[in-house]
């Protein structure tokens, strides 16, 4: 079972979603980091309200919920129209996170069964993903903002064309 969060959010008049899955890769496992600092962020906004860490989202195995985590003090986020100056708050559809100008929706919380095979469409190209499989298979990176497909070593980088970081993209498999 995974379990997705959907932000959405404006920022330089341009409108961004980003979908967070409880089990993806992050630069900080089991969480994903929000602000400005690329090397320490999943999501980097550029706005300087915004803190280099400012928050962190997880999901709460526990709860069975996703929450969001200040991790500056000096800056902190206001959730659903609160001050969260330490701990946590539950995220839930259409919650509202503001740090500093940026404001972002939980746009909505799903919980999905994952089914094999699972085909990935890419524009105009389905994908089958199936196992076992008879040759080793590459794998890549589709890109949440642009769509382009990177290789895995880009995850730490980012997308080389667009800059968006790859945290919560798609992973596909590349035809030989």
């Amino acid at each position: 079972m995974t379990n997705q969060l959907t932000l959405t959010w404006t920022e330089a008049g341009v409108r961004q979603t980003q979908m967070i899955q409880n089990v993806q890769p992050s630069k900080n496992p089991g969480t994903v980091r929000l602000g400005r600092d690329p090397a320490k962020c999943d999501i980097v906004f550029s706005d300087s309200s915004v803190s280099g860490l400012h928050v962190e989202i997880f999901f709460n195995h526990e709860l069975q919920q996703y929450a969001v985590r200040n991790l500056r003090a000096s800056n902190p986020p206001l959730v659903d129209g609160k001050i969260l100056a330490s701990g946590e708050a539950t995220l839930k559809s259409d919650s509202r996170i503001h740090l500093g100008k940026v404001h972002i929706e939980v746009v909505e919380v799903t919980e999905m069964q994952v089914a094999a095979p699972l085909t990935v469409l890419l524009p105009a190209l389905p994908v089958q993903i199936s196992s076992p499989a008879t040759q080793p298979s590459t794998y890549g990176l589709q890109c949440p903002k642009c769509s382009r497909v990177s290789p895995y070593a880009q995850l730490s980088a980012g997308c080389p064309w667009c800059g968006t970081s790859l945290a919560a993209a798609v992973s596909v498999v590349l035809s030989p």
